[in-house]
């Protein structure tokens, strides 16, 4: 069920990243950039707002003047249950919680509605081309049966 969950994700072409850092460093800004990079139409959102380098940064998803297809959380456990209900609130129906955004109330609120979700797993070891130490994770989780759909050898 994760790897259908997952692949369905995949295939959205406008994702709001919750979490960029105005300062453009942090795992959210190579979120933001590794899905730019190919070929997704991705929004910065922090709550602060302002700008990442060229990139505006929305307050909140319902901020986005355009469609979200899903959003990536990448931000405490706390604000991610917020901001759960709200891309509920605002028809988002798929959601991907990057490992430490995860809390148990969200996954339940996720699975109580009935929204994709993908959690437990790193957004970086699925999207093409996966580059650098993810890929070597994803090697490593495939040997081991760690990667969805794979069992260990």
């Amino acid at each position: 069920m994760q790897m259908e969950s997952i692949e369905s994700f995949l295939k959205l072409k406008n994702i709001a990243v919750i979490g960029v850092s105005s300062k453009g460093k942090g795992f959210g800004v190579d979120v933001y950039n590794h899905l730019k990079d190919n070929g997704y139409t991705v929004f910065g959102v922090n709550k602060n707002g302002g700008y990442c380098g060229s990139i505006k940064l929305y307050n909140t998803i319902s901020m986005i003047n355009q469609k979200v297809d899903g959003i990536i959380t990448v931000v405490p456990p706390s604000e991610t249950e917020i901001v759960t209900q709200e891309a509920n609130e605002l028809g988002i129906r798929n959601i991907w919680m990057q490992q430490g955004s995860e809390s148990k109330n969200a996954i339940d609120y996720c699975n109580d509605n009935k929204i994709n979700l993908v959690h437990n797993e790193c957004i970086l070891m699925f999207v093409e081309p996966v580059k650098s130490i993810h890929s070597f994770h994803r090697w490593i989780n495939k040997l081991v049966g760690k990667y969805p759909g794979v069992k260990s050898t």
